[in-house]
């Protein structure tokens, strides 16, 4: 009883403080657990933010806080006004420098491809770090959320994270739940390249009704041989690349004619930066994938 009525005394202070004393900011402390499980403090919403990967930058925006991007690395191209935010370098060999000359109060990174080490650097330096690191959809959401709350545009970010799970809900819904089709899902020709099933690709190709033929390899992003993609004999094949046209390479597989994908013309393309960003966007390379086994399961017959 003593103890509520001192917390009822001090919030009455407060109160009274902020209407005697308008210049005067009652904030609170803003407080939010990264990836990492690191607790990441804010006094203030961030004005000025700096992100290490092209998903963050991405994510940030759909947050409603793109205005407080400073700074970003390589290949942060969507949407367009992150052309034009100061370049620091590339995902894992940024400047140290050129961040601190941007004077951040916050820095996000990627945690798989900026490594931990980067973090510690960033606190040691008195500059709060978010380590974001998102394996599956809800984590999108909780990335949009994050930044928003972050930068203090979470009307904004919920908002959005409710839009992007709302649709994920639906695609699911539709999908998941029919005859599954074998996929091969193809991040590059030489060296052969897949992914397992803890990417968050996988999980689409689950969404979709699909089963990823290699989501049983301990490697994140797997080589794999020829041999081993003609005996697990997908039905379909999907190719990704680096572009928006669909690969040449994709079509080498034609000369195997032993291979269901082949025999039944189920050679796809999914645009990457619809399917490999973790981003809201990833439900459109969903959608077009759903769409791509679909059509598979009606050329069974």
């Amino acid at each position: 009883m003593r103890l509520n009525l001192i917390n009822i005394v001090v919030k009455l202070s407060c109160a009274v403080l902020c209407i005697v004393i308008p210049a005067m900011k009652c904030v609170a402390e803003i407080n939010v657990t990264d990836f990492a499980g690191h607790t990441v403090t804010l006094s203030k919403p961030a004005q000025r933010i700096v992100a290490l990967a092209p998903h963050i930058v991405e994510n940030i925006f759909t947050a409603g806080a793109g205005d407080r991007l400073v700074g970003v690395v390589d290949y942060c191209d969507y949407p367009p006004q992150a052309k034009s935010i100061e370049n620091v370098g590339a995902i894992s060999a940024f400047s140290l420098e050129k961040i601190i000359a941007l004077k951040p109060d916050l820095v996000i990174v990627w945690y798989s491809g900026n490594a931990e080490k980067y973090i510690d650097k960033f606190k040691a330096l008195g500059i709060p770090a978010y380590a974001s690191d998102p394996q599956v959809f809800s984590d999108v959401a909780k990335t949009i959320r994050d930044y928003g709350k972050l930068a203090g545009t979470e009307k904004t970010a919920e908002q959005e994270a409710e839009r992007f799970l709302a649709r994920y809900d639906f695609l699911n819904k539709t999908y998941s739940q029919k005859s599954k089709v074998s996929v091969f899902y193809q991040v590059w020709n030489d060296p052969l390249q897949t992914i397992n099933g803890g990417r968050l690709i996988s999980n689409v190709i689950q969404m979709c009704g699909g089963h990823n033929i290699f989501a049983d390899e301990k490697s994140m992003a797997p080589k794999v041989s020829l041999e081993a993609v003609i005996s697990r004999n997908p039905e379909v094949i999907i190719a990704s690349g680096m572009g928006e046209e669909k690969p040449e390479w994709l079509e080498d597989w034609r000369r195997f004619n032993s291979l269901t994908a082949v025999q039944k013309e189920n050679l796809f393309f999914v645009p990457p930066d619809v399917i490999q960003r973790h981003t809201v966007r990833i439900l459109s390379g969903a959608q077009m994938m759903c769409e791509q086994l679909e059509l598979a399961r009606h050329r069974r017959q």
